[in-house]
């Protein structure tokens, strides 16, 4: 166990050396929860994902210009959910306007886990504050730091290493590589220039992060923002309430910030009703007058993410419609058929509410679904006998907002690895992991081969809320099998 500790020890400095941390107060951080060592993944299966994720990215932007699609699909949640139906407000005033200037910059991650049986299926789309690729990339950083230092411990614990039984079984398994980090920063520094140039203005290009206020996730922030500033892109942080008043108009549309142009806004902010709440501003509709500032960026000529009509087609609520239509019917949205087909398996079995939802799920079995609402950001899933619970005390008029989603069964891995958190290890027996794709497109051309990087976040199989910030999730990253 000495050897044990003394790996724990030498990773977690790494991980505080790496800024793979949470902020905790202005003077110190916490290391974020990791796994000791990688997951491993076939490499035909991985590319499927990678191929999967582009041709997701291609048919969200799509579906995001596709103002008919949106209103049908939205419309119905508007009632009950004040963020969607603020959101579609707005949406419909930019059609009906058609004063659409931004050019739409789509940063997504497509989140998977394999079920035992079914394959690999869709979780969700993450199509606004798309956040943790550079923790990704942190993460598989550091699994090959502790193959390196600690190797005898690395073989023990990585799950590669136990599927074989020949010599070849002590060599270091092949890592799959994740630049995140550049590929991201690629991306925006590309939509940034491409501004700056159309305009002919002098100094660096001007990247703006919309975060929230007290943001304690803000090193995997700043990675992001250092890998831009070595491409020669200033970078601001500001909160919707920081750009509120500070926002106007210069020739040709540009968008002005304290008088100083502005080429890209990328949200990290704005995916929840409390990101548009300041007690100072006085108003009749709650959350009103902040919101506005999304629709005023995009009258403007800059590059952005996410797009109202970007976070509306990323919603729970496309996933479900479109997991329910034919292969045939995606070929509207511009993917051939091939493209379509080879997507659709990826769709899990999504249901809308109805009156007779909890006797259908006692008929297939309670413990085979979730219940899902439209929240982004973790601890929006209901789980086991609290589904029915919820469901009892629902409106009829809120059945649109929610969606049942059949539970995917992960293959956990097959040996023992440890989750360190808060400087401690645990031994995990069955741990099971979610694999996110980062896609990057500008107005619907992808960067490079529009995959940049991945997240793999992982937990114990028994463990419902997986998520890294405030789950019992874990970084991870992957080696091929």
């Amino acid at each position: 166990m000495k050897n044990v500790e003394i790996a724990v020890t030498d990773s977690v400095e790494w991980a505080l050396a790496h800024s793979l941390v949470f902020k905790q107060s202005n003077a110190s951080s916490v290391h974020c929860p990791f796994t000791l060592t990688p997951s491993s993944i076939d490499k035909v299966r991985f590319e499927g994902l990678q191929q999967a994720a582009g041709l997701f990215g291609q048919l969200l932007h799509a579906i995001s210009k596709d103002d008919d699609f949106i209103q049908q699909a939205i419309a119905p949640i508007a009632d009950t959910d004040p963020l969607f139906s603020a959101l579609l407000t707005l949406h419909n005033k930019l059609s009906l306007t058609q004063s659409r200037r931004a050019t739409p910059l789509l940063i997504m991650r497509t989140d998977f886990m394999d079920d035992q049986q079914l394959g690999p299926k869709l979780i969700e789309f993450n199509g606004i504050a798309a956040g943790m690729g550079p923790f990704g990339q942190r993460a598989s950083e550091l699994h090959r730091y502790i193959a390196a230092q600690h190797a005898d411990l690395f073989q023990t614990y990585t799950e590669h290493n136990h599927s074989q039984c020949q010599p070849s079984a002590q060599m270091l398994p092949e890592f799959i590589a994740n630049d995140a980090i550049e590929k991201l920063a690629d991306g925006i520094a590309k939509s940034a220039c491409m501004i700056k140039q159309k305009h002919k203005d002098a100094g660096k290009p001007t990247f703006v992060m919309v975060v929230q206020a007290h943001e304690d996730n803000v090193y995997d922030q700043h990675l992001l923002e250092y890998a831009l500033h070595a491409k020669g892109i200033r970078t601001l942080r500001k909160t919707f309430t920081e750009l509120y008043g500070q926002l106007s108009t210069g020739d040709n549309h540009r968008l002005l910030l304290n008088n100083e142009p502005i080429d890209v806004v990328y949200l990290r902010a704005g995916y929840q009703q409390c990101d548009y709440y300041d007690k100072t501003i006085i108003e009749k509709y709650c959350c009103r007058t902040l919101m506005s500032v999304r629709m005023t960026l995009e009258q403007h000529d800059i590059a952005m993410n996410a797009t109202i009509a970007q976070q509306l087609a990323s919603s729970k609520r496309v996933q479900m419609l479109l997991s329910n239509l034919p292969a045939q019917a995606l070929i509207k949205f511009g993917l051939t058929e091939q493209e379509a087909f080879t997507i659709k398996p990826f769709f899990g079995e999504m249901l809308p509410l109805h009156a007779d939802s909890i006797a259908h799920l006692m008929a297939t079995g309670l413990d085979n679904w979730v219940l899902k609402n439209q929240g982004e950001g973790g601890g929006h899933c209901v789980f086991g006998e609290d589904i029915v619970t919820k469901l009892r005390t629902l409106d009829e008029a809120e059945y649109e907002s929610w969606s049942l989603m059949r539970k995917i069964v992960p293959l956990p891995r097959s040996h023992p690895t440890m989750i360190i958190r808060n400087g401690e290890a645990s031994m995990i027996g069955d741990m099971i992991s979610e694999i996110g794709i980062f896609t990057v497109n500008i107005d619907g051309v992808a960067i490079d081969d529009a995959v940049a990087g991945y997240l793999v976040r992982s937990k114990p199989a028994n463990v419902m809320e997986g998520g890294v910030h405030r789950g019992q999730g874990a970084v991870d990253s992957l080696v091929y099998r």
